[in-house]
């Protein structure tokens, strides 16, 4: 309860200390036929009638900031991949854009331009876009820029959703930060309208997958419980029953009688479960089940802060990628030339370890 508390104080006090300059957006929003582009800039709201294709995203520091040309469709992202021969692999992103713009840069994958340098490599986010951090927004629309820049190279990026990505989108905002409720206000919408399917953002993450299976690896935000397992569907099955509801969880009855209660609801679930790395943990037998299950030599995920990551587990079929970027720790797993490596915001690399 103390650390709860104080954690929320701090985000008060950082809140107070810049209200005055909030930036948001921009926010592309569909109404009455019609396309709008709001945003806060220094602490000054505005409203503009869509006239051309890209959107400018804006930081109190110009020199971050980067433009995104606008797409003609959104379409749901694939649920197999090839295994590619380098992945660039992030969770738990948190709202923290400059740390995660200096590992990408610092590791090639990005130049100072927001020009993707990756060639056909992957890009691989294991959850939680948002929550706790200030830059949000940027994140995304970062990700939804490059996207369309890594596949003209040959490359790709995944964004897989986590639980704060859904429980941003059905309306458990107990983790938001306090900037974003005071821009909303600024903008005159409600929160929620942000990213809803009458908005561009809201329509791009419904487009996004809960799990992955990419090439010889299981990517997900927490990891694939024996429940799960027991349900005995695919990893395009599971995400074509979730994806209705990335923004009803509320509505789910919770007691397993729904056949997609069991990926939402619960410690259990693709977005809470900690099996793979705090007590009750799961069996050397239950990890196996999963890599048998779903043909793959290796689980990667996100979701719990353990000291050591980026590491591996139960011999090297669990990845853990979770780190505390909110203290400055910014971290990849990497694979190249058949090899996993670890990197961070200065480029440097070390050898995975075996926890």
């Amino acid at each position: 309860m103390r650390k709860r508390l104080l954690h929320f104080i701090m985000i008060f006090c950082s809140a107070a200390a810049f209200a005055q300059a909030i930036y948001d957006g921009p926010h592309l929003l569909y109404d009455g036929g019609k396309a709008w582009v709001k945003s806060v800039n220094n602490g000054i709201a505005t409203a503009i009638e869509v006239k051309d294709k890209k959107v400018e995203v804006k930081f109190e520091n110009s020199n971050l900031d980067f433009s995104v040309p606008l797409r003609k469709n959104l379409k749901n992202e694939p649920s197999v991949f090839r295994q590619p021969k380098k992945m660039f692999v992030v969770s738990d992103l948190e709202g923290q854009f400059e740390g995660f713009r200096a590992i990408l840069l610092a590791n090639k994958v990005i130049d100072k331009e927001y020009n993707w340098i990756y060639g056909k490599g992957h890009l691989v986010i294991c959850g939680d876009l948002f929550d706790r951090g200030s830059s949000v927004t940027e994140i995304m629309w970062l990700l939804y820029k490059l996207e369309v820049l890594a596949k003209k190279s040959g490359g790709y990026v995944h964004t897989i959703l986590g639980n704060h990505d859904i429980m941003n989108l059905s309306g458990d905002l107990r983790y938001l930060h306090p900037k974003y409720l005071e821009s909303s206000k600024l903008m005159g919408v409600d929160y929620m309208s942000l990213f809803s399917t009458n908005s561009e953002l809201g329509r791009w993450l419904r487009t996004k997958n809960t799990i992955e299976k990419i090439g010889e690896n299981l990517c997900m935000h927490a990891g694939v419980s024996p429940v799960i397992n027991e349900l005995g569907y695919s990893v395009k099955e599971i995400n074509e029953l979730s994806r209705p509801f990335y923004d009803q969880v509320k509505r789910l009855k919770g007691v397993g009688d729904q056949k997609v209660d069991p990926f939402f609801i619960g410690k259990s679930s693709l977005f809470w479960y900690r099996g793979y790395f705090i007590e009750p943990k799961a069996t050397e037998a239950e990890v196996n089940n999963t890599l048998e299950l779903f043909k793959v030599n290796r689980i990667i995920a996100g979701h719990t802060i353990i000291e050591g990551n980026v590491a591996f587990y139960y011999g090297g079929k669990v990845l853990g990628v979770d780190v505390n970027r909110h203290k400055g720790d910014h971290q990849a797993a990497v694979y190249e030339n058949g090899k996993w490596f670890a990197v961070d915001d200065k480029g440097k690399s070390r050898t995975i370890k075996f926890q």
